[in-house]
């Protein structure tokens, strides 16, 4: 298991970093106004604290977040966490379909859309795990055009591997597979 706070240290840097690219890199309207608070709530160390400042990072970029390349590479990293460890359960399942749902970026987009392709990755995992898991980060890869949706499919990973409140080694392998196909570097999410 991971250190939290290594991830939380990589998540300051993380929001830095994003804030500095959104002022100087034309991005205007995904500035760090939703994030500066979350440094603060980041610096209290809790996983839950943690997920939180995910989340606010990915609301402040949410209108940048609207491309079906987004939904679609979103829907497969949620997949490929949930499956990272060969097995999602009927309740897990649920309950990262709950997360989608009631993500605030993932609501720019029908509920039964995301649904849907959760599904057809989750079902493709588990019929063939290194098939569905080939053709998960070839849907992941497509979101490495836009840096800010790539990001985005990272982050909207993070908090689904954290949720449970915790980030297993197979989810982590899962995230940083991810990272490589859209062409972040993983140190950036602390992994």
């Amino acid at each position: 298991m991971v250190k939290w706070d290594r991830i939380k240290d990589q998540a300051k840097s993380f929001q830095q970093s994003q804030s500095s690219r959104a002022t100087g890199g034309g991005h205007g309207q995904s500035g760090a106004h939703g994030s500066g608070s979350a440094s603060a709530s980041a610096s209290g160390g809790s996983k839950a604290q943690l997920i939180g400042l995910f989340k606010t990072q990915l609301a402040s970029v949410k209108t940048e977040l609207k491309s079906g390349a987004y939904r679609d590479a979103s829907m497969a990293m949620c997949a490929l966490v949930a499956a990272a460890d060969g097995q999602v359960e009927p309740a897990e399942r649920q309950r990262v379909e709950e997360l989608i749902v009631s993500n605030e970026v993932l609501q720019n987009f029908p509920a039964d859309q995301l649904r849907q392709r959760f599904n057809q990755h989750v079902d493709r995992l588990l019929a063939n795990f290194e098939l569905g898991k080939a053709d998960a980060l070839q849907v992941i890869g497509k979101a490495a055009k836009k840096p800010a949706e790539a990001r985005a499919v990272i982050q909207t990973g993070m908090v689904v591997a954290g949720a449970d409140g915790h980030f297993e080694p197979s989810e982590q392998y899962a995230i940083r597979e991810a990272c490589a196909a859209l062409g972040v570097p993983p140190t950036e999410f602390g992994i």
